[in-house]
């Protein structure tokens, strides 16, 4: 379940790219949790002859530790694009490989994820005891033609087309019937909607004190290491997609996500600042968990666009003018930070970025507010 600090760490890392008419940006922070277990991966043009066209984005959450989610980030792409399932079959007329079909692709992916976790078992300080650790993982592969999804818990990748949330991964957890039999075939419990009252998965890469049921396969165990895949076709109407660790999705939903993103790139050209956004926003929202979140775009994504800077500009300043009003129409009252905040998200409640709502414009209210009473502690109580 693990520990959480006394104050988030709220440094962000942050990556950038652009290749194969794709961009991309993400964002990673630690949270309120002790350790930062997420990773994540982005290659833009996966670097294989018959791969340059295609590219391999992934979120990887880890818990009990961080030794599973970074060695899948360094690993898994390797895994899925080297095994026999997947690559192309040779091309008996000038001897070269051809690109891999949806069924290639779909059995290659499965074969990596389970050919990872069987390396993985045999890592020394897992076969000691020494590491516990596991991780979900969510993927995506874009080729020139299809949108390949992974999943392996409860990381979440969604798209996004013309404005609406056209397609999410599935989570995996324990309460799942389909999980839930496996599960209790293999011999455990679904209590407090874990496995075996512990494991909030019920797939993930790694936890193998959960997956020693002798007589079973991998997949058969109480967690299980595969995938559910997923194939979108490319369609000019994509916008964006998404992969994000539950971190995200603990505080907001598929719809809320995509409408904020949407909104904030009519603001902000930068993928990464609008992830930052995304972030900030779930924190103030109320996230305890490491939050990472990759945003790829497509060439239909929204672009800035002058209007939606203006009425954002707008925005701040009804927000500025708000918090005067409230602190000068009773001077003699000591309005403290957590009223205020009240006050001007009850007020311009209809008026806030869709998805983020006052949440989003917290740290403007924020500014304005200790520039006006600089020597005031901040209190931090949410309405």
């Amino acid at each position: 379940m693990g520990a959480f600090l006394d104050k988030p760490k709220t440094e962000k890392h942050n990556e950038g790219g652009v290749g194969n008419r794709l961009r991309y940006g993400l964002c990673s922070m630690q949270g309120w949790r002790v350790e930062m277990e997420d990773a994540h991966t982005a290659v833009v043009s996966i670097p294989h002859n018959h791969l340059k066209d295609w590219s391999f984005f992934a979120v990887f959450d880890g818990h009990a530790g961080a030794r599973v989610s970074a060695v899948c980030a360094e690993e898994l792409l390797e895994h899925i694009t080297q095994n026999e399932d997947f690559r192309g079959k040779p091309d008996m007329t000038d001897g070269t490989e051809v690109q891999p079909s949806i069924e290639d692709v779909r059995g290659g992916i499965k074969t990596g994820f389970l050919s990872l976790d069987e390396k993985m078992r045999s890592m020394p300080e897992v076969m000691s005891g020494e590491d516990k650790s596991g991780s979900t993982a969510v993927c995506s592969i874009v080729s020139p033609k299809h949108i390949f999804f992974a999943n392996c818990g409860d990381s979440r990748a969604v798209l996004c087309r013309n404005g609406k949330c056209a397609f999410a991964t599935t989570d995996h957890k324990p309460v799942n019937p389909i999980e839930k039999e496996r599960i209790q075939k293999a011999g455990g419990s679904v209590m407090i909607q874990r496995v075996n009252g512990s494991l909030a998965v019920s797939r993930a890469l790694g936890d193998f004190e959960y997956k020693n049921v002798e007589g079973m396969g991998p997949c058969e165990q109480l967690v299980s290491p595969e995938p559910e895949i997923f194939v979108e076709e490319r369609n000019p109407d994509d916008q964006f997609m998404v992969l994000a660790c539950d971190g995200i999705w603990d505080v907001m939903t598929n719809d809320e996500l995509c409408a904020f993103i949407e909104h904030r790139m009519k603001i902000s050209g930068s993928l990464e600042d609008v992830c930052n956004q995304v972030v900030d926003t779930c924190l103030i929202k109320g996230s305890r968990d490491n939050m990472s979140i990759v945003l790829i775009a497509f060439e239909g994504a929204p672009t800035v666009v002058e209007e939606s800077v203006r009425k954002d500009r707008e925005l701040d300043d009804r927000i500025e003018a708000k918090v005067k009003e409230i602190l000068e129409k009773e001077p003699q009252e000591n309005h403290d930070f957590g009223f205020v905040l009240q006050s001007v998200a009850e007020e311009l409640h209809d008026q806030f970025p869709p998805g983020g709502g006052f949440h989003s414009k917290k740290t403007v209210i924020e500014g304005v507010y200790h520039r006006l009473r600089p020597n005031e502690e901040q209190d931090d109580d949410m309405p």
